[in-house]
């Protein structure tokens, strides 16, 4: 499986699903707030507590083995858009703490290893830019992707870089 979570609407998005792709516009979503009660360990393990369309969006991105962020940068993190989401996403993962070389990670819940791809925007800085990277690395390895890479690109060039990677998904 193969998935595309994007901040904004996207070509490739609006040209439908498929049984190998799915994409999210998560503008266009009610994704509230990770309230940080933990329900998702204790009371309803594996599923949110919270009743929105996060959890339209967290299955797929347990069982997608490639995945495709699209953001804005904002103070060197992904924009609140993608970042609620993937707050919202930690049902994916289980209350339990193994070593992963030397640092403690979560025992994650049935999940698909995944290679993933950033396509990031709006960055003010080459700091900026390099801050972000630093973050995307920790979540790389937080999460356990066998790999991932980050494009930095100009606004105007989203839809071409998006389509570059979609394109590369033929071949994989």
């Amino acid at each position: 499986m193969k998935l595309i979570l994007s901040d904004r609407p996207l070509r490739a998005i609006s040209e439908g699903n498929t049984e190998d792709r799915r994409g999210f516009d998560l503008s266009q979503m009610e994704i509230g707030t990770c309230m940080g009660c933990f329900g998702c360990w204790t009371r309803t393990p594996g599923k949110c507590v919270i009743q929105d369309d996060a959890g339209k969006v967290y299955p797929y991105i347990a069982k997608s083995d490639i995945i495709l962020y699209v953001s804005r940068v904002r103070y060197g993190s992904y924009d609140i858009t993608l970042k609620r989401m993937l707050e919202r996403s930690i049902p994916i993962q289980q209350a339990f703490i193994r070593l992963v070389d030397g640092e403690a990670h979560h025992v994650q819940r049935d999940v698909v290893p995944k290679k993933a791809t950033i396509i990031a925007y709006g960055a003010r800085s080459e700091e900026e830019k390099r801050i972000f990277e630093m973050l995307v690395e920790r979540n790389a390895h937080n999460m356990i992707f066998e790999g991932y890479s980050v494009i930095f690109v100009e606004e105007e060039k989203i839809e071409e870089a998006v389509d570059a990677e979609v394109e590369k998904w033929k071949n994989s």
